[in-house]
């Protein structure tokens, strides 16, 4: 008998009885719980995800500020840097171009001459605004009278009022002037080196006016004129090009300034062409030609 006990002591014991299952009523009831609320709940997720959405986006693309002046004037700033610079050339002729005339001498006519053609043309730049203007004392010598044309087609009679011949400077004026008239701003050689940019501006052989620029190639040449009859001392070396009909135009610096005036080009030939040599009598002698004080 003990050990019929002992064997059944050593024998697993049965489990317990197992849990109660829900009903199939109770189950049935569960899925119609979720099925009823399963719209609502949907459209929460939705709801949910549309604002991650659009938090998301927010962050990405933020919507710009108010314009401000201090943006605007980066932007223009950036702009000017990015932009091709201007020609020194083209600068100094916005700035002249308004100043600069054209002068024609007339002489006396015969039966075999042209009466409307010129005897002689030059060029002449305007230095007050009552109408006084610089030229070359060669452009108007012999004439027996002169005209002048501005640059908005302006055609006036001139006369002369003053002449400096050891400058071959001839100071005139126009008797009709423009509405608008521009007189040239004018300025000390005193600081012009050799190298410097300078840019002459006329109407060679008539055409213009034109530009041409170059550098300054010298200070103080002296040049004997085309008669030889004198010699201009104290003058400006240029190799801009320069042609009969530039005499008596402006020679101004890169920013348009008036630092001489053109009066002749040196060239071993008797054709009269510039060959790059040209020569300039510094401002100050023009302005002491007008009566004005030294810079």
């Amino acid at each position: 008998m003990a050990k019929r006990a002992a064997l059944y002591s050593s024998s697993p014991r049965r489990a317990g009885p197992p849990p109660a299952q829900p009903a199939p009523q109770a189950r049935q009831a569960a899925r119609l719980d979720w099925r009823r609320y399963r719209g609502a709940l949907l459209f929460l997720a939705g709801v949910l995800l549309t604002m991650a959405l659009v938090q998301f986006n927010g962050g990405m693309s933020r919507a710009p500020g108010e314009l401000t002046q201090e943006d605007i004037d980066a932007a223009v700033a950036k702009s000017l840097e990015s932009a091709p610079p201007q020609a020194p050339a083209a600068k100094a002729w916005e700035t002249i171009r308004l100043s600069v005339v054209r002068v024609q001498g007339y002489g006396l006519v015969t039966p075999a001459e042209d009466p409307e053609a010129p005897v002689n043309t030059g060029s002449g730049v305007i230095v007050l605004e009552s109408g006084v203007i610089l030229t070359n004392l060669h452009v108007v010598q012999h004439a027996h009278h002169i005209r002048v044309t501005f640059a908005d087609g302006l055609e006036s009679d001139a006369f002369v009022t003053g002449v400096r011949p050891e400058h071959d400077l001839a100071v005139l004026r126009a008797k009709t002037l423009p509405d608008d008239i521009v007189p040239a701003t004018l300025t000390s050689t005193d600081k012009l080196r050799s190298g410097d940019r300078v840019v002459a501006v006329g109407f060679p052989f008539g055409i213009g006016p034109s530009v041409s620029a170059g550098v300054v190639s010298g200070l103080k040449r002296e040049y004997r004129s085309l008669q030889g009859k004198r010699i201009l001392t104290n003058l400006i070396q240029f190799d801009a090009a320069a042609n009969p009909g530039n005499s008596g135009g402006p020679l101004v610096t890169a920013e348009g300034e008036v630092v001489g005036i053109v009066t002749g080009v040196l060239n071993p030939t008797d054709q009269r062409v510039f060959i790059g040599i040209g020569f300039a009598v510094p401002i100050e002698n023009a302005a002491s030609a007008l009566g004005l004080p030294p810079f």
